[in-house]
């Protein structure tokens, strides 16, 4: 495929010459038989975006081609300008590009109204992403969903009792949030998506693909247990000890950001910790049975054994493993874990989107 950099001028030329290269290098790597035709100059009163803008035109005859430039080509930097794909500086942090959703809202199943957001593409295949427990879409997916969201339809939702989503009167469980993710789907009429599911969202990703396994085309199942041995001793520890007074305060702020109301957050906390400590062993004959095509995702330092990932990839059939530097949610740059500004999200992302776009 051959492209035009337009690069709007700056009052640094190195600058200008920097966005160019960067431009080079990131559609090269999504499209590997991409050549950068040339760089041409905007005018500074171009109405296209502010000084260092980017801006990249297919001169490709084919049509497919050119909608896929297209869908990955403008998105917000780190800096607020239009550098391609969300690039960033050196030092600076992907996690400051942000996705509005196309559309999102409430829908009613299983007795609550689940909230759910879809951004990126209007169509294609959907990835589906699942958050952890005690966590909104942004505290998990906030550095990655942007990146996602460049070239294929997002579909983030909450769980029940969770963020934006009400609660019911019944224990909080993996199962009951596959039926309810499930039921979501199928009203949202979605067909056979990607789902994505980190830590407790892992488990209720597991179970939608065990238990619906027809609205699973891939599954990602990342820094999650099917068994109690499979976790280090220190969750279980933990777990003995949890209280609402204990609970980090981020995941406070970002329920409360939300939705306001503290007894609420409270109710949610007290069901998550109850859910955990009453974990029961998924059956390895339930594991075996997943057909979708998986990818087990884990940090280095996570709180899951690196032994019970590779177990994981001999119950289910041509499973994949990635491991990653980091602890629980550092490579996703979940807002809990991840201390410092990091590129790990977006190379995270991209490594996720090649086991997705695999034939």
């Amino acid at each position: 495929m051959r492209v035009m950099v337009m690069v709007k001028a700056t009052k640094n030329s190195r600058q200008e010459s920097w966005y160019a290269k960067e431009a080079a290098r990131f559609y090269a790597s999504i499209f590997p038989d991409s050549r950068v035709d040339r760089v041409t100059p905007l005018q500074s009163d171009s109405p296209s975006g502010p000084p260092g803008s980017v801006k990249v035109v297919s001169l490709a005859k084919n049509t497919r081609e050119r909608e896929l430039l297209e869908a990955r080509a403008t998105v917000p930097s780190a800096n607020g300008s239009c550098a391609p794909g969300g690039a960033t500086r050196p030092g600076e942090n992907v996690s400051a590009v942000r996705s509005e959703p196309l559309e999102g809202g409430y829908a009613p199943v299983n007795g609550i109204q689940m909230y759910y957001e879809v951004h990126g593409r209007r169509h294609g295949v959907p990835l589906v992403l699942l958050h952890g427990g005690g966590s909104t879409i942004e505290v998990t997916f906030s550095k990655v969903l942007p990146v996602f969201a460049r070239g294929r339809r997002v579909i983030a939702v909450e769980e029940q009792g969770h963020g934006r989503t009400t609660d019911r009167d019944q224990p909080l469980t993996f199962e009951s949030s596959a039926d309810d993710v499930a039921a979501l789907l199928r009203q949202l009429e979605v067909g056979e998506p990607d789902v994505l599911g980190f830590s407790n969202g892992a488990s209720v990703a597991l179970q939608v693909a065990i238990r619906h396994p027809q609205l699973v085309r891939k599954l990602i199942f990342a820094s999650s247990i099917t068994k109690r041995e499979g976790a280090r001793p220190q969750l279980w520890e933990f777990m003995k000890q949890a209280d609402f007074s204990n609970m980090p305060q981020p995941l406070k702020d970002a329920f409360l950001r939300v939705n306001p109301d503290l007894q609420k957050l409270k109710t949610m906390h007290d069901k998550d910790a109850a859910r955990m400590r009453t974990f029961e062993d998924v059956p390895e004959d339930a594991v075996r049975s997943v057909r979708a095509p998986t990818l087990i995702v884990l940090g280095d330092q996570d709180v899951v054994k690196p032994e019970h990932a590779v177990e994981m990839t001999r119950l289910i059939s041509g499973a994949r493993l990635l491991v990653l530097p980091g602890g629980h949610g550092d490579y996703l740059g979940e807002a809990v874990m991840t201390r410092k500004a990091s590129r790990y999200p977006e190379l995270t992302a991209r490594l996720i989107e090649e086991f997705l776009d695999e034939q």
